[in-house]
């Protein structure tokens, strides 16, 4: 199965892409996207076209991305959840089924425990994929998202129009 994970934000979307059966994953593609427009509306449309230009290009089967949570700002919070629905827009344009986790969840999967830092989630994602260089942190975020999914979600899929799990 090939996933791609997304790691949305408004100023840097990360994605990674790795193949996966369950139990065994290993790393084709990672990067991030600079968003970088002058309105809102304007990258929004940068990251749906470049999520929609990985897809196409890399042909992924499923995605999987990162719930919206809100912190402090609500108005961040906001923005967000508008990068995740580019994005989603984008998979399900494509006709990919789209799996959502909470950064808790997440972190359960590729740690243990709900309560990981950063350090060790970036850690562990060099580790399950053998990266020997340090990982930029959007990147990693959205490798252990499709991580996440290849360890938790696989198990039962669902139709592109619902949550998988």
């Amino acid at each position: 199965m090939r996933i791609i994970g997304i790691d949305p934000g408004s100023n840097i979307t990360g994605y990674g892409l790795i193949e996966s059966n369950g139990k065994e994953s290993s790393h084709l593609i990672s990067g991030f996207i600079r968003v970088q427009g002058d309105t809102l509306p304007d990258k929004l449309g940068i990251i749906f076209s470049e999520v929609s230009a990985l897809i196409a290009e890399h042909q992924p089967e499923q995605m999987a991305i990162e719930n919206v949570f809100v912190s402090k700002n609500a108005g961040s919070a906001l923005k967000l959840g508008q990068a995740r629905g580019a994005a989603i827009c984008a998979a399900m344009n494509a006709g990919l089924s789209v799996a959502e986790y909470s950064p808790r969840e997440i972190k359960l999967a590729i740690v243990g425990t709900g309560g990981a830092d950063k350090v060790q989630v970036q850690h562990m994602v060099r580790m399950l994929l053998g990266f020997r260089e340090p990982l930029q942190a959007d990147r990693a975020d959205a490798l252990a998202i499709a991580l996440c999914h290849a360890h938790t979600g696989l198990v039962s899929t669902t139709s592109a129009w619902g949550r998988m799990r």
